[in-house]
């Protein structure tokens, strides 16, 4: 068995050209990476562009099967980010005027024919087969992504396809805006191609590739950026009082855990700097945070801000804030906070206990208008590049004293309307948001601060079933029309701490509520009990309820 592992740096000219032929292997998940993801590769991109260096920039790595010498190589790990740069560069192909650039991006999407040694053009990516005609006539064929963005959702028969699309529009519309000008896009093509670098790791034995990527994807304790800065701090405090600030430094550590110790660092370096990372930790936290303390004051960063802040994360984390009274409130938004997709809100919310530590209201007060802003960012889907810029001009504000009244904690009227528009919209549909909706509403509604729940599973379930079986009475209560302006939405989802079951939920309401919603084990949620209330489910019904629900959620909000 050959185990020969070859790692090469290389720009990406080098990785779309006739050196590689990418495929896909049947066993591979499917494309799956959203708008946000996208998004965020370009706006990585864009300032590296900006920074206007020679400096590489590195886009990380990629795992392949590959032989020596022969193009033809099996993707094991990279699909997401190898397929996405395939992506824009079909955009920015279809978006130049000026046909030696088109040609020049059009060969690092398809490998040219040659007829004179009867070669056909190929692409330079194969998808797995379900998905590379679409990805051929859609993506890699000169224009296609024009076709592809007016593409109606009917047209495309998997979830990678509808993936390819979302990220075409999302990738199309940025680069469209006033700031990328024809030059600016014909840079950051060059960029691309000259000062670009992928890590290609290849090995021509599919064992040993599995093997690397589980190394490279495992979680060794190697030493991490938090062990360089103790040895900095520590190195600088003289005899006898290095010995005991170690020990402050470890105790620390080991409160924390090291994964979460090394999350704050990254938090740390956030609220001094108030501004969003784009060099590393190790440069950033020294120039931003370290140099002011160092070689002089190690004693007073370990005092003044490492502990503190370590405590502070405890507090958040552990939802275990004290003080002689209004701790369960502040407690209370930190575990609503905690339910969210990202930690991003950290840092503000950091600074606010080590600064109001002992103003329980004011925490609160301040807490909450960060939950209104985090909520919504969530909702509309907000990605990291703006969210954090977001958060870093919130600390911005806070430090010159804005409070609760930062401009940065106010929704605008228009971030206001977008909010409405989705949770008025198909709720069910965006996965990553309505279970915290959800859970929220009903906190609201049981009147409750805080609630949680032990549940081992909590699911979003319809009232009014997706998929009504043949001659079932939901399709003469609601038209086709009405199930589908209803279906998915706000007014006819519930809650249950239960798994879902696929013929119980087309049951008839009376049944289901007797069955699957009170049936044994199942504990009611608030937001359940006021359908097993009504002895109806109607078109009228659940009109009623939507807009109630909406109206609880835009109240709750500040909407």
């Amino acid at each position: 068995m050959d185990y020969r592992l070859e790692a090469h740096e290389m720009p990406l000219h080098r990785v779309f050209s006739a050196d590689f032929k990418f495929s896909i292997p049947e066993y591979q998940r499917p494309y799956a990476w959203d708008k946000e993801q996208a998004e965020q590769l370009l706006d990585d991109l864009a300032e590296a562009l900006d920074r206007d260096t020679e400096e590489p920039y590195f886009l990380g790595s990629i795992v392949l099967v590959k032989q020596p010498n022969r193009p033809p190589a099996e993707v094991i790990d990279g699909q997401q980010r190898i397929t996405t740069l395939s992506l824009l560069l079909a955009v920015l192909r279809d978006l130049t005027d000026n046909d030696e650039l088109r040609a020049s991006l059009q060969r690092m999407l398809i490998q040219p024919g040659e007829i004179a040694l009867g070669h056909k053009p190929e692409p330079r990516l194969q998808l797995r087969k379900r998905d590379q005609d679409f990805f051929t006539k859609y993506v890699q064929a000169a224009g296609a992504t024009e076709v592809l963005r007016q593409l109606p959702s009917l047209a495309l028969s998997t979830g990678a396809q509808t993936a390819v699309q979302a990220n075409v529009r999302a990738l199309h519309k940025k680069l469209v805006e006033p700031e990328w000008t024809e030059d600016r896009r014909l840079a950051l093509v060059r960029m691309l191609n000259l000062r670009t670098y992928l890590v290609v790791v290849s090995t021509p034995d599919l064992n040993s590739a599995h093997r690397i990527f589980s190394v490279m994807n495992s979680r060794g304790l190697d030493l991490s950026p938090a062990d360089i800065f103790k040895s900095k701090v520590i190195g600088s405090i003289t005899d006898p009082l290095s010995q005991d600030y170690a020990a402050k430094w470890e105790d620390a550590e080991e409160s924390l855990g090291r994964d979460a110790f090394a999350d704050l660092f990254l938090h740390l370096r956030m609220i001094f700097s108030r501004r969003r990372a784009v060099r590393g930790l190790l440069t950033e936290f020294q120039e931003d945070v370290l140099k002011g303390y160092l070689p002089s004051q190690g004693t007073q960063f370990i005092d003044d801000v490492l502990v503190p802040y370590a405590d502070a994360y405890i507090n958040i984390r552990d939802r275990s804030y004290t003080a002689p009274s209004g701790a369960a409130a502040v407690n209370a938004w930190f575990n609503r906070l905690a339910q969210l997709d990202n930690n991003d809100w950290r840092p503000p919310a950091l600074w606010a206990l080590h600064k109001h530590r002992h103003d329980a209201a004011m925490l609160d007060e301040l807490l909450r208008a960060l939950e209104r802003l985090a909520a919504s960012m969530h909702i509309r889907r907000v990605y990291t590049t703006p969210r954090v810029q977001r958060y870093a001009a919130l600390l911005r504000e806070l430090d010159e004293g804005y409070g609760v009244g930062a401009p940065a904690l106010q929704l605008t009227d228009t971030e206001r309307t977008e909010t409405i528009d989705h949770l008025d919209g198909e709720l069910y549909l965006a996965n990553k948001i309505r279970k915290y909706v959800l859970l929220r509403l009903d906190e609201v509604l049981a009147n409750s601060s805080g609630v949680t729940y032990e549940h081992a599973i909590v699911t979003v379930e319809h009232v009014l079933p997706q998929n009504p079986d043949r001659g079932s009475t939901w399709k003469t209560i609601f038209t086709d029309a009405q199930r589908r302006d209803w279906t998915h939405r706000l007014g006819n989802l519930v809650l249950l701490n239960r798994a879902k079951n696929s013929q119980a939920q087309n049951y008839e309401f009376a049944q289901k509520k007797q069955i699957y919603f009170l049936g044994k084990g199942v504990s009611t949620f608030a937001l359940t009990s006021q359908v097993l209330s009504e002895p109806d489910w109607n078109p009228v019904v659940v009109q009623r309820r939507h807009q109630r629900l909406l109206a609880e959620l835009c109240n709750e909000w500040g909407l």
